[in-house]
């Protein structure tokens, strides 16, 4: 589908000089939040924030809150308008962009779930995702886009699946009856899939494009909360405040 990130760009844009933020000083403050702070005390210690490969960055605007996962983090203070014209040119300006969009359209009333879920509620989201999928997409192949345990876990035991990540450290690893396999394989992965389930965290990575048009998609997690709206892609996110 190309480049999206400017049509993503210009909709958010749109968006703020509708609901009259765009040219108002908004401060935004964005930070790397500690795994527990993040997601409080999950089953099982394989989550990739708990290994350290990633973090949340937290963006707050008047008080609402929205999140991004990834790789580069530190802290930013900038009006919206600043950090949303920004370039998109790394992982760590398109957190800062990510998390920012998402607070605020949390704030114009547009989206919610823009704040991860914790302890026991990712495995409740992963039960209720298979059960989504059966019930709209029958016994369908899945390849999955980024490693999220407990949905790894859950879909395994119901859907031929496939999933992919970029840590070295999972690639190779077998997971419930799962390899995980290297972004190598991309293509042959999204054809032999019917549906894709893509980790939001690629539109902080930069292969968001790859996935979007090639098969049926669903997103999951915060972290594309703002974008999906905008674009109109199906996101699942049972249990995100």
């Amino acid at each position: 589908m190309g480049n999206i990130y400017p049509e993503l760009q210009r909709k958010a844009a749109a968006a703020m000089a509708d609901g009259g933020l765009l040219d108002e000083m908004v401060r935004v403050t964005a930070r790397a939040l500690k795994p527990e702070e993040a997601i409080g005390n999950p089953e099982g210690d394989d989550f990739p924030i708990q290994k350290g490969k990633e973090r949340l960055m937290q963006a707050e605007i008047r008080g609402v809150l929205g999140q991004a996962f990834t790789d580069r983090f530190g802290d930013f203070e900038g009006t919206l308008g600043a950090i949303l014209a920004a370039p998109l040119t790394n992982n760590y300006r398109r957190a800062i962009w990510t998390a920012a969009l998402n607070a605020a359209l949390r704030l114009l009333g547009m989206i919610d779930g823009t704040v991860h879920c914790r302890d026991q509620e990712p495995a409740r989201c992963a039960e209720a995702l298979a059960e989504h999928i059966q019930s709209c997409h029958g016994r369908v192949k899945i390849t999955q886009i980024g490693f999220q345990p407990r949905m790894v876990q859950a879909l395994g035991a119901r859907f031929a699946i496939r999933v992919l990540d970029m840590d070295p450290e999972n690639i190779g690893q077998r997971k419930w009856g799962t390899v995980i396999e290297s972004p190598l394989v991309t293509d042959d992965a999204l054809a032999w899939a019917d549906l894709l389930l893509v980790t939001g965290t690629t539109l902080v990575n930069g292969t968001l494009p790859a996935f979007v048009g090639a098969k049926p998609v669903i997103f999951y997690g915060t972290t594309i909360a703002g974008a999906a709206h905008l674009m109109g892609w199906e996101r699942f996110c049972a249990h995100s405040t």
